[in-house]
């Protein structure tokens, strides 16, 4: 093809790739502490996790972030996660381009003083810790709402921001796992830990200790 042919297209490329990004950016100022509650859509770990717990507005839930740093863009805001290998930080463009389905939650004023204080401990001590494929909320290592709910631990170990609550891995009436949970668990060779005490993305939306302020797109499930 004739180069006077590929500058056009490129160019074509290049402008499309720019107007999505700027759709993405969000006119929205977000502040250190932002909980970015996400619909991952990454199948049945995810189903399972939503199906036990709906979130805020009935929205489906599997994963969430903190932010530890506000940028002037994307690409310099950065979140602080459990996801994958480890706890690692990740700049709020790559957070988005796994889903755009995502609501932004906000402390209340009156515990906006345990900020500071809960990312400080996430930084210093979460960042590198190993994930945590049990769920196991007593051991060293961490998931992703555990690194939130940690973080305001040590900034005041009486919040109720984000409480504790048993766990259930099976299908909702019932007391049959989640065959996703049963294959899962005997990869890891642990018993499923039905009613130990956790927490998860969509209980956590709900919490009387913070407002939804923000949403990129409507989570799946989410009613007005």
């Amino acid at each position: 093809m004739s180069s006077r042919y590929l500058f056009p297209i490129a160019m074509g490329g290049f402008f499309i790739f720019y107007v999505s990004l700027m759709l993405r950016q969000p006119s929205f100022t977000f502040q250190e502490g932002d909980i970015f509650f996400q619909d991952l859509d990454c199948g049945p770990p995810c189903v399972a996790i939503e199906a036990v717990t709906q979130g805020y507005m009935g929205s489906n839930l599997s994963h969430c972030a903190i932010i530890s740093e506000v940028g002037p863009n994307l690409k310099t805001t950065i979140l602080i996660e459990a996801i994958g290998e480890n706890v690692a930080e990740v700049t709020l463009e790559e957070f988005l381009i796994r889903s755009n389905k995502v609501l932004v939650g906000r402390l209340k004023k009156e515990h906006s003083e345990l900020i500071p204080i809960a990312l400080e401990h996430i930084k210093n001590n979460l960042i590198g810790k190993p994930y945590d494929f049990i769920f196991d909320i007593s051991d060293d290592t961490y998931y992703c709402s555990e690194i939130i709910y940690e973080g305001l631990q040590v900034a005041d170990n009486n919040q109720q921001i984000m409480q504790l609550n048993p766990m259930t891995f099976n299908k909702p009436g019932t007391n049959t796992p989640f065959i996703h949970w049963i294959d899962y668990y005997a990869r890891l060779k642990h018993d499923i830990p039905e009613g130990e005490l956790g927490l998860n993305p969509g209980g956590m939306s709900k919490s009387n200790g913070l407002d939804i302020i923000y949403m990129f797109e409507k989570p799946s499930g989410y009613n007005d």
